[in-house]
């Protein structure tokens, strides 16, 4: 998807667009570039045709809807889904028993670690939900690692976006 369409959707759908594709992305869905629609969020911003605080609250708002689905996903098939993947590929599952047993001892500072970690980010949701993570702190940490990760996109976006849109314009 080329800048320009991106820029398209911007100006025809607004703030939802960025809404829609920041959820999508957040529950580790392919083909929905958060890493790119964020910095233009920040650009879009930058240019005033939204605040920043709105385009962050949208944003933070996607990230976390999108974990949560991924949450309760985890929590209530989770366990079944890993015992079809350890059946196909048996030899992940001293790993992956090893990577849950992290999480349970590390909880929710794991959650946020994990929010800061591309790949892992998105992915995380899954496992806390199987291992039935306290949905408050699980929340608490989400957010916390959202808010993070997206200002720092959303912000590249906002403070080098007269740099950035002179190039791509």
């Amino acid at each position: 998807m080329s800048i320009q369409a991106l820029t398209h959707y911007f100006t025809q759908y607004g703030a939802i667009f960025v809404f829609v594709i920041v959820l999508l992305e957040y529950m580790n869905l392919p083909g929905f570039p958060a890493g790119v629609i964020m910095p233009l969020a920040g650009i879009w911003s930058s240019k005033g045709a939204i605040s920043f605080p709105m385009v962050m609250i949208l944003s933070v708002a996607a990230g976390l809807l999108g974990s949560w689905i991924l949450y309760f996903l985890g929590r209530l098939g989770g366990d079944a889904f890993f015992r079809f993947y350890i059946n196909k590929f048996p030899k992940q599952k001293g790993l992956i028993e090893n990577n849950l047993e992290t999480l349970r001892r590390r909880g929710a500072v794991g959650v946020f670690v994990g929010k800061l970690v591309p790949m892992i980010r998105t992915l995380i949701s899954i496992p806390a939900g199987m291992i039935s993570m306290e949905f408050g702190r699980y929340t608490i940490s989400s957010v916390l690692g959202v808010l993070v990760w997206n200002t720092v996109f959303i912000g590249a976006g906002y403070f080098m976006g007269d740099t950035v849109w002179s190039i791509v314009a």
